[in-house]
């Protein structure tokens, strides 16, 4: 039984072979304008691209803000070689149902490099280790064959698509999502 009381969630600084995923810092705010100012990356999301480091800015209050209340957040995706955030990776949990959701987005340049599954894994790892969450969905708009293919290499499965589902950018999106439960993962 999981409790109805809201979950305090700090989220950890985590290694992994390439990577460093941590929490944002406001002087991370070049480094993400660098991705979310692509208009390619931001076509995949359903945030518009950002037009000035103070978007950025903007952005990285927000989630300082997550942190501070004990949201969670997403992790800054930090290249261990460069120092570099390339992207976010984070879980919107949904805590008496002990559920959440995955998210991210990262650089252009950086795709197709395996650096999202890796993060991913260990997002996964966090959630139902350290959270003891049950099931972790992700959803992708069905162009985003990338982000799909991501999902499935971390094990999730298709459940669907979900109609209309969300309202971005002027319209209804259609949105395709994937699952993956504690008793599958382990």
């Amino acid at each position: 039984m999981v409790s109805p009381e809201p979950l305090f969630i700090d989220i950890p600084t985590i290694e992994t072979t390439r990577l460093i995923l941590r929490k944002l810092t406001l002087v991370d705010a070049e480094d993400v304008f660098g991705y979310a100012s692509d208009p390619d990356v931001a076509e995949m999301t359903t945030w518009e691209p950002h037009t000035s480091l103070e978007d950025s800015r903007t952005f990285l209050a927000g989630v300082r803000r997550q942190y501070r209340d004990g949201d969670g957040g997403p992790w800054g995706i930090v290249l261990k070689e460069r120092d570099h955030v390339i992207g976010t990776i984070g879980l919107s949990v949904v805590s008496w149902h002990a559920r959440a959701e995955l998210g991210y987005a990262i650089g252009k340049q950086w795709w197709g490099r395996g650096y999202t599954t890796e993060a991913g894994q260990a997002a996964l790892r966090f959630g139902f280790e350290s959270l003891r969450l049950n099931r972790i969905e992700a959803r992708c708009l069905p162009t985003n064959v990338a982000s799909e293919r991501v999902m499935q290499k971390l094990g999730m499965h298709a459940e669907g698509l979900l109609r209309e589902h969300m309202y971005a950018k002027g319209r209804f999106h259609d949105f395709k999502l994937y699952s993956l439960l504690r008793r599958e993962w382990t």
